[in-house]
């Protein structure tokens, strides 16, 4: 079975983005293109905008800051919360792209070779293969290119990746 939702990637170093952010913008961007994508109808943050209002350093975003200031900025109808790697296939199978980062260094696999060693995406899909699962993502751009999808294996890179879920709220009547 392959999902793979219709999501519009950004680029960290598009040129709209400060110089001064583009190397470690992957997070806001990973968070712009999910607020564009679930919230089409809001009026959109910028790259810039998100690197603030989220805390990100010069090193990049911790993710429990993404989680916390993602949930000052979408306020109280959107949980936003860390989620195991079960939970962001059924968040796809829902239809909602999921924020996943790739770590090998706070996950203390120095020694491992994943696709990035620290680097936010957006997982926009996945295809179930025999024993492997393929993670779509966009992968936020580079240096004069704009983001472009990419295919990882989850079993390649498990150690290293975290996930975050952006999913509505019921409203309580």
């Amino acid at each position: 079975m392959r999902i793979q939702l219709p999501v519009n990637g950004q680029s960290q170093h598009a040129d709209n983005v400060l110089k001064k952010f583009r190397n470690s913008a992957c997070g806001p961007t990973t968070a712009a293109i999910m607020l564009d994508y679930l919230l089409p109808h809001e009026k959109t943050k910028s790259i810039n905008q998100l690197y603030k209002q989220l805390g990100t350093t010069p090193i990049g975003l911790f993710k429990y800051r993404f989680i916390h200031n993602m949930r000052k900025i979408v306020g109280p109808d959107w949980s936003i919360q860390s989620c195991s790697f079960h939970d962001a296939l059924f968040e796809l199978r829902a239809g909602r792209p999921v924020a996943m980062k790739f770590d090998k260094y706070f996950s203390f696999h120095f020694y491992l070779k994943p696709k990035y060693a620290y680097h936010w995406v957006p997982l926009i899909g996945y295809e179930e293969v025999e024993n492997d699962v393929i993670l779509i993502i966009h992968d936020n751009g580079g240096q004069n290119r704009d983001s472009q999808i990419s295919e990882v294996s989850y079993k390649a890179n498990q150690k290293v990746l975290n996930f975050v879920k952006m999913t509505p709220l019921t409203v309580r009547e």
